[in-house]
Protein backbone atom coordinates (compact mmCIF):
# COMPACT_ATOMS: atom_id res chain seq x y z
CA UNK A 1 0.00 0.00 0.00
CA UNK A 2 1.81 3.35 -0.86
CA UNK A 3 2.85 5.54 1.82
CA UNK A 4 1.38 8.93 2.19
CA UNK A 5 4.81 10.79 1.02
CA UNK A 6 4.70 8.33 -1.76
CA UNK A 7 1.41 9.72 -2.92
CA UNK A 8 2.24 13.38 -2.39
CA UNK A 9 5.16 12.72 -4.89
CA UNK A 10 2.82 11.28 -7.28
CA UNK A 11 0.51 13.78 -7.46
CA UNK A 12 3.11 16.46 -7.69
CA UNK A 13 4.69 14.52 -10.62
CA UNK A 14 1.30 14.50 -12.23
CA UNK A 15 0.73 18.09 -11.35
CA UNK A 16 4.06 18.95 -12.92
CA UNK A 17 2.99 17.15 -16.01
CA UNK A 18 -0.12 19.14 -16.32
CA UNK A 19 1.14 22.35 -15.85
CA UNK A 20 3.80 21.58 -18.98
CA UNK A 21 1.13 20.57 -21.37
CA UNK A 22 -1.37 23.58 -20.45
CA UNK A 23 2.20 26.10 -20.43
CA UNK A 24 3.15 24.33 -23.77
CA UNK A 25 0.25 25.80 -25.75
CA UNK A 26 -0.80 30.02 -25.47
CA UNK A 27 -4.10 28.94 -25.15
CA UNK A 28 -6.04 25.23 -24.61
CA UNK A 29 -7.98 26.30 -28.17
CA UNK A 30 -4.34 25.77 -29.09
CA UNK A 31 -3.91 22.21 -27.22
CA UNK A 32 -3.35 19.28 -30.04
CA UNK A 33 -5.96 17.24 -29.54
CA UNK A 34 -3.02 14.64 -28.34
CA UNK A 35 -1.85 16.98 -25.58
CA UNK A 36 -5.57 17.75 -24.21
CA UNK A 37 -6.31 14.33 -24.07
CA UNK A 38 -2.56 13.57 -22.09
CA UNK A 39 -3.71 16.77 -19.99
CA UNK A 40 -6.95 15.34 -18.78
CA UNK A 41 -5.82 12.58 -17.92
CA UNK A 42 -2.76 14.22 -15.88
CA UNK A 43 -5.89 16.29 -14.30
CA UNK A 44 -7.38 13.26 -13.48
CA UNK A 45 -4.63 11.94 -11.87
CA UNK A 46 -4.38 14.81 -9.61
CA UNK A 47 -8.05 14.81 -8.38
CA UNK A 48 -7.60 11.31 -7.73
CA UNK A 49 -4.66 11.38 -6.06
CA UNK A 50 -5.84 14.45 -4.00
CA UNK A 51 -8.42 12.38 -2.85
CA UNK A 52 -6.10 9.83 -1.93
CA UNK A 53 -3.99 11.57 0.49
CA UNK A 54 -7.13 13.44 1.94
CA UNK A 55 -7.92 10.02 3.51
CA UNK A 56 -4.81 9.00 4.34
CA UNK A 57 -4.06 12.25 5.94
CA UNK A 58 -7.45 11.63 7.73
CA UNK A 59 -6.36 8.25 8.64
CA UNK A 60 -3.46 9.61 10.20
CA UNK A 61 -4.55 12.09 12.02
CA UNK A 62 -6.70 9.43 13.86
CA UNK A 63 -4.46 6.69 14.09
CA UNK A 64 -2.90 9.70 15.73
CA UNK A 65 -5.06 10.26 18.60
CA UNK A 66 -4.32 8.63 21.98
CA UNK A 67 -7.76 6.99 22.05
CA UNK A 68 -6.29 5.64 25.52
CA UNK A 69 -6.47 9.02 27.17
CA UNK A 70 -9.49 9.87 25.53
CA UNK A 71 -11.16 7.23 27.12
CA UNK A 72 -10.04 7.23 30.15
CA UNK A 73 -11.14 10.78 30.61
CA UNK A 74 -14.43 9.66 29.95
CA UNK A 75 -13.88 6.49 31.98
CA UNK A 76 -13.18 7.89 34.99
CA UNK A 77 -16.73 10.13 34.45
CA UNK A 78 -18.79 6.78 33.96
CA UNK A 79 -17.20 5.26 36.81
CA UNK A 80 -18.19 7.88 39.19
CA UNK A 81 -22.21 7.89 37.85
CA UNK A 82 -22.20 3.64 38.10
CA UNK A 83 -20.20 3.18 41.76
CA UNK A 84 -16.78 2.38 40.22
CA UNK A 85 -14.49 0.36 37.23
CA UNK A 86 -16.24 -3.06 38.22
CA UNK A 87 -19.96 -1.33 37.92
CA UNK A 88 -19.14 0.49 34.67
CA UNK A 89 -17.85 -2.37 32.83
CA UNK A 90 -20.96 -4.81 33.85
CA UNK A 91 -23.23 -2.03 32.74
CA UNK A 92 -21.18 -1.63 29.30
CA UNK A 93 -21.63 -5.80 29.14
CA UNK A 94 -25.49 -5.38 29.66
CA UNK A 95 -26.06 -2.77 27.08
CA UNK A 96 -24.54 -4.87 24.70
CA UNK A 97 -26.60 -7.99 25.88
CA UNK A 98 -29.31 -5.25 25.12
CA UNK A 99 -28.38 -4.39 21.75
CA UNK A 100 -28.30 -8.28 20.73
CA UNK A 101 -31.03 -9.48 22.60
CA UNK A 102 -33.38 -7.04 24.06
CA UNK A 103 -35.54 -6.42 27.47
CA UNK A 104 -36.57 -10.10 27.78
CA UNK A 105 -33.18 -12.47 27.48
CA UNK A 106 -31.53 -9.98 30.50
CA UNK A 107 -30.59 -11.71 33.49
CA UNK A 108 -31.47 -9.96 36.87
CA UNK A 109 -27.77 -9.20 37.29
CA UNK A 110 -27.27 -7.13 33.63
CA UNK A 111 -31.12 -5.61 34.73
CA UNK A 112 -29.82 -4.26 37.41
CA UNK A 113 -26.69 -2.64 35.68
CA UNK A 114 -28.48 -1.32 32.85
CA UNK A 115 -30.86 1.06 35.32
CA UNK A 116 -27.73 2.55 36.83
CA UNK A 117 -27.47 4.36 33.58
CA UNK A 118 -31.19 4.19 32.98
CA UNK A 119 -33.37 5.69 35.52
CA UNK A 120 -31.35 7.01 38.66
CA UNK A 121 -32.39 10.25 37.08
CA UNK A 122 -28.67 11.07 36.26
CA UNK A 123 -28.66 10.32 32.48
CA UNK A 124 -32.02 9.81 31.21
CA UNK A 125 -32.96 11.52 28.11
CA UNK A 126 -35.82 10.88 27.03
CA UNK A 127 -39.32 9.30 28.28
CA UNK A 128 -40.53 5.88 27.27
CA UNK A 129 -38.23 3.75 28.51
CA UNK A 130 -40.26 0.74 30.03
CA UNK A 131 -40.06 -2.11 27.70
CA UNK A 132 -37.96 -3.23 25.32
CA UNK A 133 -40.07 -2.17 22.59
CA UNK A 134 -39.01 1.12 23.43
CA UNK A 135 -35.95 0.88 25.59
CA UNK A 136 -34.32 4.15 25.95
CA UNK A 137 -30.63 3.73 27.34
CA UNK A 138 -27.78 5.99 27.04
CA UNK A 139 -24.58 4.17 25.42
CA UNK A 140 -21.35 3.39 27.08
CA UNK A 141 -18.49 5.45 26.52
CA UNK A 142 -16.50 3.08 23.75
CA UNK A 143 -19.53 3.18 21.76
CA UNK A 144 -20.22 6.94 22.32
CA UNK A 145 -16.92 7.99 20.93
CA UNK A 146 -16.63 5.59 17.87
CA UNK A 147 -20.50 7.31 17.22
CA UNK A 148 -18.52 11.27 17.40
CA UNK A 149 -15.54 10.30 15.71
CA UNK A 150 -18.12 9.33 12.95
CA UNK A 151 -20.32 12.66 13.03
CA UNK A 152 -16.90 14.14 12.74
CA UNK A 153 -16.06 11.85 9.43
CA UNK A 154 -18.79 13.33 7.86
CA UNK A 155 -18.57 17.23 8.92
CA UNK A 156 -16.00 19.64 7.93
CA UNK A 157 -17.44 22.47 9.98
CA UNK A 158 -16.13 20.64 12.60
CA UNK A 159 -12.81 20.49 11.97
CA UNK A 160 -12.64 24.11 11.45
CA UNK A 161 -15.00 25.78 14.39
CA UNK A 162 -14.58 25.95 18.21
CA UNK A 163 -16.69 23.06 19.88
CA UNK A 164 -17.64 22.97 23.39
CA UNK A 165 -19.34 20.33 25.26
CA UNK A 166 -21.94 20.81 28.39
CA UNK A 167 -23.32 18.58 30.45
CA UNK A 168 -26.90 19.84 30.12
CA UNK A 169 -28.84 21.39 26.81
CA UNK A 170 -29.65 24.51 28.74
CA UNK A 171 -29.65 27.75 26.40
CA UNK A 172 -25.93 28.79 27.16
CA UNK A 173 -25.01 32.73 27.04
CA UNK A 174 -22.68 35.17 26.90
CA UNK A 175 -21.73 38.93 26.58
CA UNK A 176 -20.58 39.98 23.03
CA UNK A 177 -18.75 43.65 22.37
CA UNK A 178 -17.01 45.17 19.40
CA UNK A 179 -14.88 48.30 20.29
CA UNK A 180 -12.98 48.08 17.54
CA UNK A 181 -14.53 51.65 16.22
CA UNK A 182 -13.28 53.27 19.60
CA UNK A 183 -9.77 54.53 20.13
CA UNK A 184 -7.83 55.79 22.91
CA UNK A 185 -6.46 59.45 22.99
CA UNK A 186 -3.62 61.80 24.17
CA UNK A 187 -4.60 63.67 26.93
CA UNK A 188 -2.98 67.17 27.78
CA UNK A 189 -1.88 68.54 31.33
CA UNK A 190 -4.58 69.52 33.57
CA UNK A 191 -7.72 68.48 31.24
CA UNK A 192 -10.18 66.12 32.45
CA UNK A 193 -10.74 62.74 30.61
CA UNK A 194 -13.53 62.49 27.91
CA UNK A 195 -16.04 59.50 28.39
CA UNK A 196 -16.41 56.54 25.82
CA UNK A 197 -19.26 53.82 26.62
CA UNK A 198 -18.61 49.95 26.24
CA UNK A 199 -21.78 48.36 24.15
CA UNK A 200 -22.06 44.97 25.24
CA UNK A 201 -24.51 42.52 23.73
CA UNK A 202 -25.17 39.01 24.21
CA UNK A 203 -25.76 35.78 22.02
CA UNK A 204 -26.70 32.55 23.09
CA UNK A 205 -26.72 28.60 21.74
CA UNK A 206 -29.40 26.07 22.79
CA UNK A 207 -29.40 22.40 21.14
CA UNK A 208 -31.15 20.99 18.80
CA UNK A 209 -32.14 17.09 19.12
CA UNK A 210 -30.92 15.40 15.83
CA UNK A 211 -31.59 12.05 14.84
CA UNK A 212 -30.16 9.25 12.80
CA UNK A 213 -33.58 8.11 12.16
CA UNK A 214 -34.10 4.31 11.91
CA UNK A 215 -31.52 1.69 11.12
CA UNK A 216 -33.24 -2.23 10.81
CA UNK A 217 -30.88 -4.72 11.56
CA UNK A 218 -31.56 -8.43 10.93
CA UNK A 219 -31.65 -10.73 14.16
CA UNK A 220 -29.37 -12.90 12.22
CA UNK A 221 -27.03 -10.22 12.49
CA UNK A 222 -27.76 -9.39 15.99
CA UNK A 223 -27.01 -12.80 17.28
CA UNK A 224 -23.66 -13.30 15.16
CA UNK A 225 -20.99 -12.98 17.97
CA UNK A 226 -18.44 -12.26 14.98
CA UNK A 227 -20.09 -9.23 13.72
CA UNK A 228 -18.68 -6.17 14.81
CA UNK A 229 -22.18 -4.63 15.73
CA UNK A 230 -21.16 -1.74 17.80
CA UNK A 231 -18.53 -0.58 15.10
CA UNK A 232 -21.19 -0.80 12.68
CA UNK A 233 -24.15 0.91 14.51
CA UNK A 234 -21.70 3.84 15.17
CA UNK A 235 -20.68 4.23 11.81
CA UNK A 236 -24.14 4.30 10.09
CA UNK A 237 -25.82 6.86 12.82
CA UNK A 238 -22.94 8.71 13.35
CA UNK A 239 -22.37 9.88 9.65
CA UNK A 240 -26.52 10.36 9.26
CA UNK A 241 -26.23 12.47 12.32
CA UNK A 242 -22.88 14.13 11.07
CA UNK A 243 -24.04 15.00 7.43
CA UNK A 244 -27.26 16.51 8.73
CA UNK A 245 -25.22 18.57 11.44
CA UNK A 246 -22.79 19.66 9.34
CA UNK A 247 -25.16 20.93 6.53
CA UNK A 248 -26.99 22.81 9.33
CA UNK A 249 -23.77 24.07 10.56
CA UNK A 250 -23.07 25.38 6.84
CA UNK A 251 -26.64 26.97 5.91
CA UNK A 252 -28.97 26.51 8.47
CA UNK A 253 -31.64 29.19 8.63
CA UNK A 254 -31.57 29.81 12.47
CA UNK A 255 -35.19 29.15 12.62
CA UNK A 256 -35.67 26.12 14.03
CA UNK A 257 -32.51 24.65 13.40
CA UNK A 258 -28.26 26.28 13.77
CA UNK A 259 -27.35 29.14 11.80
CA UNK A 260 -25.01 28.14 9.58
CA UNK A 261 -21.43 29.64 9.06
CA UNK A 262 -22.73 30.99 5.73
CA UNK A 263 -26.01 32.10 5.80
CA UNK A 264 -25.42 35.75 7.11
CA UNK A 265 -21.62 35.79 6.51
CA UNK A 266 -20.90 39.46 5.24
CA UNK A 267 -19.78 39.96 1.60
CA UNK A 268 -15.94 40.77 1.44
CA UNK A 269 -16.16 40.69 -2.44
CA UNK A 270 -18.19 40.68 -5.20
CA UNK A 271 -18.12 39.08 -8.65
CA UNK A 272 -18.40 41.45 -11.49
CA UNK A 273 -21.07 40.85 -14.27
CA UNK A 274 -20.85 37.86 -15.78
CA UNK A 275 -19.16 36.20 -12.98
CA UNK A 276 -22.40 34.16 -12.26
CA UNK A 277 -20.20 30.93 -12.20
CA UNK A 278 -16.87 31.89 -11.56
CA UNK A 279 -14.20 33.83 -9.53
CA UNK A 280 -10.57 35.36 -10.61
CA UNK A 281 -7.57 35.86 -8.95
CA UNK A 282 -8.13 39.60 -8.21
CA UNK A 283 -11.27 38.39 -6.12
CA UNK A 284 -9.60 35.85 -4.51
CA UNK A 285 -6.84 38.46 -3.49
CA UNK A 286 -9.67 41.06 -2.03
CA UNK A 287 -11.69 38.62 -0.37
CA UNK A 288 -8.43 37.77 1.84
CA UNK A 289 -8.02 41.22 2.16
CA UNK A 290 -11.40 42.27 3.08
CA UNK A 291 -11.02 40.21 6.56
CA UNK A 292 -9.11 42.10 9.45
CA UNK A 293 -5.19 41.10 9.82
CA UNK A 294 -6.26 40.39 13.05
CA UNK A 295 -7.87 37.19 11.87
CA UNK A 296 -5.80 36.68 9.00
CA UNK A 297 -2.87 36.46 10.33
CA UNK A 298 -3.91 34.03 13.26
CA UNK A 299 -2.51 31.21 12.12
CA UNK A 300 -5.93 29.57 11.43
CA UNK A 301 -7.33 31.35 8.40
CA UNK A 302 -8.34 29.16 6.13
CA UNK A 303 -10.81 28.81 2.73
CA UNK A 304 -14.03 26.72 2.95
CA UNK A 305 -15.64 26.01 -0.65
CA UNK A 306 -17.16 23.39 -2.33
CA UNK A 307 -14.80 20.43 -4.06
CA UNK A 308 -16.55 21.95 -7.48
CA UNK A 309 -15.62 25.34 -6.58
CA UNK A 310 -12.22 24.32 -5.99
CA UNK A 311 -11.69 23.15 -8.81
CA UNK A 312 -12.18 26.06 -10.82
CA UNK A 313 -9.79 27.85 -8.44
CA UNK A 314 -7.27 25.49 -9.28
CA UNK A 315 -6.96 26.89 -12.94
CA UNK A 316 -6.57 30.18 -11.81
CA UNK A 317 -2.70 31.76 -12.27
CA UNK A 318 -1.13 35.13 -10.76
CA UNK A 319 0.20 38.09 -12.91
CA UNK A 320 3.23 35.77 -13.37
CA UNK A 321 1.52 33.01 -14.71
CA UNK A 322 1.85 30.63 -11.57
CA UNK A 323 -1.19 28.73 -10.09
CA UNK A 324 -2.49 29.80 -6.77
CA UNK A 325 -3.24 26.15 -5.89
CA UNK A 326 -0.34 24.89 -4.45
CA UNK A 327 -0.34 21.14 -3.75
CA UNK A 328 1.60 19.58 -0.72
CA UNK A 329 4.55 17.75 -1.33
CA UNK A 330 5.51 17.45 2.03
CA UNK A 331 3.51 14.96 5.01
CA UNK A 332 2.10 17.27 7.79
CA UNK A 333 1.61 20.40 5.32
CA UNK A 334 -1.69 21.13 3.68
CA UNK A 335 -2.24 21.89 0.16
CA UNK A 336 -2.61 25.86 -0.67
CA UNK A 337 -4.47 28.65 -2.12
CA UNK A 338 -2.65 31.77 -2.47
CA UNK A 339 -0.94 30.52 0.82
CA UNK A 340 -3.39 29.98 2.48
CA UNK A 341 -4.61 26.03 3.49
CA UNK A 342 -8.97 25.08 2.30
CA UNK A 343 -11.22 23.03 3.80
CA UNK A 344 -13.51 21.90 1.19
CA UNK A 345 -17.52 21.52 2.80
CA UNK A 346 -19.50 19.69 0.55
CA UNK A 347 -22.42 21.48 1.66
CA UNK A 348 -20.93 25.13 0.61
CA UNK A 349 -23.08 26.05 -2.21
CA UNK A 350 -21.86 25.95 -5.83
CA UNK A 351 -21.17 28.93 -7.67
CA UNK A 352 -24.21 30.16 -9.16
CA UNK A 353 -25.83 33.63 -9.77
CA UNK A 354 -25.64 35.34 -6.59
CA UNK A 355 -24.39 32.72 -4.22
CA UNK A 356 -21.99 33.24 -1.55
CA UNK A 357 -19.87 30.32 -2.79
CA UNK A 358 -16.06 31.16 -0.91
CA UNK A 359 -15.82 31.57 2.67
CA UNK A 360 -12.07 33.17 3.70
CA UNK A 361 -10.99 33.80 7.30
CA UNK A 362 -10.41 32.02 11.28
CA UNK A 363 -13.28 29.79 11.51
CA UNK A 364 -12.72 28.76 14.80
CA UNK A 365 -12.70 32.46 16.21
CA UNK A 366 -15.98 33.03 13.81
CA UNK A 367 -18.38 29.83 15.16
CA UNK A 368 -19.00 27.83 17.85
CA UNK A 369 -20.61 24.31 17.93
CA UNK A 370 -21.60 23.18 21.35
CA UNK A 371 -22.68 19.74 21.77
CA UNK A 372 -24.57 18.12 25.17
CA UNK A 373 -22.07 15.13 26.41
CA UNK A 374 -24.89 12.53 26.50
CA UNK A 375 -25.93 10.18 22.95
CA UNK A 376 -29.03 7.82 23.66
CA UNK A 377 -30.33 4.77 21.57
CA UNK A 378 -33.96 3.24 21.20
CA UNK A 379 -34.13 -0.51 20.71
CA UNK A 380 -37.94 -1.26 18.63
CA UNK A 381 -37.81 -4.89 18.87
CA UNK A 382 -41.52 -5.44 18.59
CA UNK A 383 -42.39 -3.48 16.32
CA UNK A 384 -40.37 -5.25 13.54
CA UNK A 385 -40.57 -8.90 14.96
CA UNK A 386 -42.61 -10.01 11.92
CA UNK A 387 -39.44 -9.11 9.61
CA UNK A 388 -37.33 -10.88 12.44
CA UNK A 389 -35.26 -7.41 12.74
CA UNK A 390 -35.08 -5.21 15.15
CA UNK A 391 -34.46 -1.10 14.72
CA UNK A 392 -32.23 1.17 16.29
CA UNK A 393 -32.18 5.04 16.72
CA UNK A 394 -29.77 7.64 17.93
CA UNK A 395 -30.37 11.03 18.87
CA UNK A 396 -27.30 13.84 19.47
CA UNK A 397 -27.88 17.04 20.92
CA UNK A 398 -26.20 20.03 19.62
CA UNK A 399 -26.23 23.92 18.37
CA UNK A 400 -24.20 25.69 16.10
CA UNK A 401 -23.88 29.75 15.87
CA UNK A 402 -21.79 32.17 14.27
CA UNK A 403 -19.91 34.15 17.62
CA UNK A 404 -17.60 36.86 15.78
CA UNK A 405 -18.83 37.45 12.29
CA UNK A 406 -15.95 39.85 11.64
CA UNK A 407 -13.49 36.69 11.99
CA UNK A 408 -14.81 35.59 8.04
CA UNK A 409 -16.18 37.21 4.45
CA UNK A 410 -17.93 35.80 1.81
CA UNK A 411 -17.17 35.95 -1.95
CA UNK A 412 -20.44 36.74 -3.61
CA UNK A 413 -20.95 35.54 -7.31
CA UNK A 414 -22.25 38.37 -9.36
CA UNK A 415 -26.01 38.38 -9.90
CA UNK A 416 -26.17 38.76 -13.54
Amino acid sequence: MPTLQSLLDQRAAAWTKAQEFQNRSASEAEMSAEDRSAWDAALADVERLSADIEREERHARLAGVDYSQVVQAVKEEDDERHGGPDKADAYANAWRSWVREGTTELTGEERTALRSGWVDGKELRAAGVATGAAGGYLVPPGFRLKLVESMKFYSSMRDVAEVITTETGATLQWPTNDDTANVGAILAENTQVTEQDVTLGTADVGAYTYTSKLVRVSLQLLNDSAFDLESWLARVLGRRIGRAQNAHFTTGTGTAQPEGVQTNAVVGKTGATGQTTSVTYDDLIDLTHSVDPAYRNSGRAQWMLNDTTLAAARKLKDGQNRPLWEPSIQVGVPDGLLGYRYTINQDMPTMAANAKSILFGDFYTGYLIRDVQDVQMLRLAERYADYLQVGFLAFARTDGTPQDTAAYRAYRNSAT
